[in-house]
């Protein structure tokens, strides 16, 4: 019974002292005086090491990570077998650069990543280091197969910083302020935001309004014959973790096919396991022409991939390239990800995914300041609301919520304006789940008594 209860103690958190802790304090000074102030820091956490989502702190204290290192790490923190598997491939190649070489590691991913997406067709694949290279990619594929140069994408989405995806990006004006002029021929239509529909109709109706301003778009901005991609997150991340109803993708593949316009889907936060199966793509019934991945792929090796139809991806050699994308260890990382997505953490985000959402059901009736609870597997949103009537946004709220439970060792963020994000690796245990539940609950109620 103790080796249980340690084990048990040592999957949760253990805070001694105030935080930050003398040399967090210490690297947080070093880290204002050299590094660049456009990160964004929550909370003065430092962190040394992590095991599953366990992180350490450079002053002994554990941490739960129920932010998955900002949804990136889908296997935990150094899985033992990816560990491993980096570790030998560092040993036997570490670089050599795919644009010009051959290696199998490469090809083997491709191979992997070409079976798995969705739908059944023949796929092609280049690779990148991020999430924001893989859109640049997508965007480059579609413009080039298309001859078309116009693109649609979504107000309250995030795509990249690089100024192709940025173009795209839509989430907040500090992200795009002072870095025009943007990628020209991007157009922005509104996502469905149906849990608090802007034009004040049902879900489904609420979708059909949404699709109904693309093909507004279509005939005025952005016409059909010049516009040669839509992008869509299938689940919103950055913008709130925002899940669209089925209609919206039936009737946006439909415009799409109609008008000869390819879909790219950003999947870099939804996919890999997050959503409780592998693509959030295949809640909806939709198969995407083009898929963006990254963050989960590589378990924290920085890799990003762009997926697409094969019958697309044949421009020239020299087109698009990238010096370390496709590197021989996060290739190798990424191959024992997917299987071990495969094997059993898929199943396991959709088991533990259920389980969060059905525990935190009745917050919006139990807790006035919960608007909404919302999500799809392992990507949980909760809205934080001044009052559930007026449903006016509580940021400073949620941003309390989020250093009430830093303080008490759960890692959470934020994403929209005013929602909670839950995003856990995908090897989350019940145990883990229900320290997160209690936890936020305690942070709720002193954030609203103290308000």
């Amino acid at each position: 019974m103790g080796q249980i209860r340690e084990q048990v103690r040592l999957n949760l958190p253990h805070i001694d002292g105030p935080l930050p802790g003398p040399r967090a304090r210490a690297i947080i000074e070093r880290d204002r005086r050299v590094v660049s102030p456009s990160y964004t820091r929550p909370y003065p956490m430092v962190v040394a090491s992590g095991a599953g989502l366990v992180v350490e702190d450079v002053d002994g204290n554990r941490f739960l990570d129920f932010n998955a290192g900002i949804a990136v790490v889908a296997t935990g923190h150094c899985h033992p077998r990816v560990v491993q598997a980096i570790q030998e491939q560092a040993a036997r190649l570490i670089h050599m650069s795919g644009t010009d070489f051959y290696y199998e590691e490469m090809v083997a991913l491709a191979e992997k990543l070409a079976a798995i997406a969705p739908g059944d067709r023949a796929r092609r694949v280049s690779f990148g280091n991020s999430g924001a290279e893989a859109i640049e990619g997508a965007i480059k594929v579609a413009r080039y197969a298309s001859g078309r140069d116009k693109i649609i994408a979504f107000l309250g989405s995030f795509h990249g910083r690089t100024l192709g995806a940025l173009a795209l990006t839509a989430r907040k004006a500090v992200q795009r302020r002072g870095f025009g002029p943007l990628m020209p021929g991007v157009v922005h239509a509104p996502y469905p935001y149906c849990y608090r529909c802007p034009f004040g109709k049902e879900p489904e109706s609420c979708a059909v309004e949404c699709v109904g301003h693309i093909e507004t778009l279509l005939k005025t901005i952005a016409p059909a014959e010049e516009t040669a991609a839509i992008v869509v997150e299938p689940v919103q991340g950055e913008g709130g973790y925002i899940v669209p109803p089925p209609k919206f993708f039936d009737e946006l593949v439909q415009v799409a096919r109609q008008n000869d316009i390819l879909l790219i889907f950003d999947e870099v936060q939804s996919g890999m396991g997050r959503t409780g199966k592998m693509w959030a793509a295949q809640h909806f019934n939709a198969v995407p022409d083009i898929l963006a991945v990254a963050k989960g792929i590589a378990s924290g090796l920085p890799l990003g991939a762009t997926v697409a139809r094969a019958d697309l991806m044949k421009w020239p050699p020299g087109a698009h390239a990238s010096t370390f994308g496709g590197n021989p260890v996060a290739c190798t990382a990424a191959l024992v990800t997917i299987a071990l997505l495969e094997e059993e953490l898929v199943d396991n985000a959709a088991r533990m995914g259920a389980y969060l959402r059905e525990r935190i059901r009745d917050w919006p009736e139990r807790f006035p300041v919960v608007g909404n609870v919302r999500g799809l597997g392992l990507m949980i949103g909760i809205e934080l609301v001044r009052d559930r009537k007026t449903k006016e946004k509580a940021a400073d709220l949620r941003d309390r919520v989020i250093q009430l439970a830093f303080e008490r060792g759960l890692l959470v963020l934020g994403a929209g304006d005013n929602t909670v994000r839950l995003s856990p690796p995908l090897v989350v245990s019940r145990d883990q789940c229900d320290f997160a539940i209690e936890t936020l609950e305690q942070c709720l109620k002193t954030a609203v008594d103290n308000a």
